[in-house]
């Protein structure tokens, strides 16, 4: 069996389709979970969410390991860790950035990402219909290594 895809999900995302719905939608986090894994056709898929910075580094040094690719919505950590940011970088493999939201059409605190430059690629302002996207254009990544940039 492949190495699964590692979709971390960052500070508040567990409060999804309550939380501001005029940004944020009413959709839940285990109905997005749902939508990935039935997006992964079948490919193994570790899904989390935590409020607590060194649990998402603990999932990515995880995911280092173990891990095919990484999806990774680290919400109001992509504004102030550099520490998830540093352990992204050791990842080896694909990974996206993904925001709900548009974050450039947001107040100019949500501008500067930490995780966007080492990030294969960025995902925002799709809603939750971002999260299965993400998950076959990792799929792609995956199989094609050499059509990523």
């Amino acid at each position: 069996m492949s190495n699964p895809i590692y979709i971390l999900n960052g500070p508040n995302l567990n409060r999804l389709g309550t939380r501001e719905p005029e940004i944020y939608g009413h959709t839940t986090l285990t109905e997005v979970e749902a939508s990935c894994r039935n997006a992964a056709s079948g490919h193994p898929i570790v899904f989390r969410q935590s409020n607590r910075e060194y649990e998402i580094i603990d999932w990515v040094h995880e995911a280092i390991d173990q891990g095919s690719g990484i999806i990774i919505n680290p919400a109001a950590f992509t504004f102030t860790s550099m520490a998830i940011m540093d352990a992204l970088k050791m990842f080896p493999g694909p990974l996206i950035e993904l925001h709900i939201s548009n974050i450039h059409k947001r107040e100019p605190i949500y501008h500067k990402s930490y995780v966007s430059p080492v990030a294969t690629a960025v995902i925002a302002g799709l809603g939750t219909n971002g999260y299965p996207v993400a998950v076959r254009a990792l799929l792609d990544m995956i199989d094609k290594p050499t059509a990523r940039p």
